[in-house]
């Protein structure tokens, strides 16, 4: 542990499990006191009891990262149990339905948009709020590979994922003057529970996705929270507005 988030309060949504539970981890071997934030009520008890394993400090709310009390609540909760908020990662995420858009319900759109698009306008509308309160704070939302390039089979996805960049940069440019920064993270291919079905159920795609990953691997969930320690900590003082990708290579192509 380097310290990197010594003294700062963390807030992570989606922290029940994937990359969302690698970082709350990240947070706490960084000296973070941290905040997990998951709708799964046993993922995210989880990920405590995890991080006090390892000596950290961290405490579960339930929250619906989609609805606007929740989002208003958690950071409510968030100060009165810690006094601030300093690090809020916008991380809780559905990859949605794989179909083309004719095929693509209205039902999966507002599912998907809702949650991985306008959770993140929500969690940052109340971050925001009490940063200025406090005189700053930086924050990181979880985009995508698929925030950067594109895919035929999941509209409502891709266009959630490039919303949370724009809304990213928007948002930077708005608050950079009070002492806040916003990056977002472009993660590729990740071992999480999101993927596994594809690796159980369709390993043709799998193989297909990794021939196109010039790194040839998945990411490991601490690969991508190891990215989001470095945006959200002091090292990363002259950054904000920028989205981060770790992809393995798969974008660049």
């Amino acid at each position: 542990m380097s310290g990197q988030l010594a003294g700062k309060v963390g807030l992570v949504t989606g922290a029940g499990s994937g990359i969302g539970r690698a970082t709350a981890l990240a947070f706490a071997r960084e000296g973070a006191k941290v905040v997990v934030a998951d709708v799964v009520v046993e993922g995210g008890e989880e990920t405590v009891s995890m991080i006090k394993k390892i000596g950290g400090e961290a405490v579960f709310f339930k929250s619906d990262a989609s609805q606007e009390a929740d989002a208003r609540t958690l950071v409510e909760k968030t100060v009165e149990k810690y006094g601030r908020l300093d690090c809020a990662v916008n991380n809780a995420g559905i990859s949605g339905d794989r179909s083309p858009t004719a095929q693509c319900t209205k039902q999966n759109w507002d599912r998907v948009i809702g949650l991985n698009l306008t959770g993140v306008f929500l969690g940052m509308k109340y971050q925001l709020t009490q940063m200025l309160k406090q005189g700053g704070g930086s924050i990181v939302n979880t985009s995508s590979t698929m925030g950067v390039v594109g895919t035929q089979h999941a509209p409502a996805y891709v266009a959630s994922k490039h919303g949370v960049v724009g809304l990213t940069k928007s948002t930077a440019l708005a608050y950079v003057k009070n002492n806040i920064r916003v990056n977002a993270i472009c993660p590729g291919n990740t071992r999480t529970p999101i993927f596994e079905p594809t690796m159980r159920d369709a390993p043709e795609v799998f193989q297909a996705l990794m021939a196109v990953t010039p790194i040839g691997r998945l990411a490991e969930p601490e690969e991508i929270a190891n990215a989001i320690v470095w945006l959200s900590s002091d090292a990363a003082s002259y950054c904000t507005g920028h989205a981060l990708v770790v992809d393995g290579g798969y974008s660049i192509q």
